[in-house]
């Protein structure tokens, strides 16, 4: 179902908000709506994007391939994230890969939209800087967890992100299921540590699993272990 964006609730949570009714009806005119299936990608890096992508639902992982061919997922992307902001400001090609963790409605916002409003709405362009000062933080969190914290802690902090992220289910498992090789994509390990690590952690009561499901048992223990004790 097509949505107006001055009309939805999404946009609360990024710059679009600092638009205008006008310039979010122009916005409303030119956006496409998409569904994007598990698995599917919605930009690939290097690419040149002619517009960014605003999450109305569903999960997406951004990564990054790694000089030895792996990806590093630097972020999960979900409701009322905009995905290409950066690329299509600095109009340069992605650094990262978009690809749908499950099932996603998004909406695409053509670039000449986003650079009109920019050079007319200054509130608009604080908005946009904002966010991305926001991504770029994340992204050097990351750069730090890598290099000063052991895979276990990256393990334990990441399970505990997806639980206060997602939310858990009716079962208490983890809402958001991630295959072992997208969470050792999160982590920066190999799948095989992934798996161990996911095995020890279970024998030691920390989390529970059921098929590709993971709930966490003991928050407090994955707690301590992030930081230290």
């Amino acid at each position: 179902m097509e949505s107006r964006c001055e009309n939805c609730i999404i946009r609360q949570f990024n710059s679009l908000r600092a638009m205008s009714k006008e310039e979010l009806k122009q916005v409303s005119d030119s956006k496409t709506t998409k569904i994007i299936k598990k698995g599917e990608s919605i930009f690939e890096e290097g690419e040149k994007l002619n517009g960014v992508y605003c999450v109305r639902s569903g999960v997406s992982k951004l990564s990054k391939l790694s000089a030895n061919g792996k990806d590093q997922i630097v972020k999960l992307a979900s409701k009322g994230e905009v995905l290409g902001q950066r690329s299509v400001i600095s109009q340069e090609s992605t650094n990262l890969s978009a690809i749908a963790v499950d099932t996603m409605e998004v909406c695409f916002i053509p670039k000449e939209s986003i650079t009109t409003t920019l050079q007319k709405n200054p509130d608009f362009t604080l908005e946009v800087l904002r966010h991305m000062a926001h991504d770029l933080k994340e992204a050097d969190d990351v750069i730090v967890n890598i290099s000063q914290k052991t895979v276990k802690q990256r393990m334990a902090e990441a399970f505990l992100y997806l639980k206060n992220n997602f939310g858990e289910d009716a079962d208490g498992f983890l809402s958001l299921t991630l295959s072992r090789e997208d969470i050792s994509n999160v982590v920066g390990t190999a799948t095989e540590s992934a798996i161990r690590i996911i095995s020890e952690f279970k024998k030691n009561g920390l989390i529970r699993t059921s098929g590709k499901k993971i709930g966490i048992k003991d928050e407090r223990k994955l707690l301590e272990m992030v930081e230290g004790f």
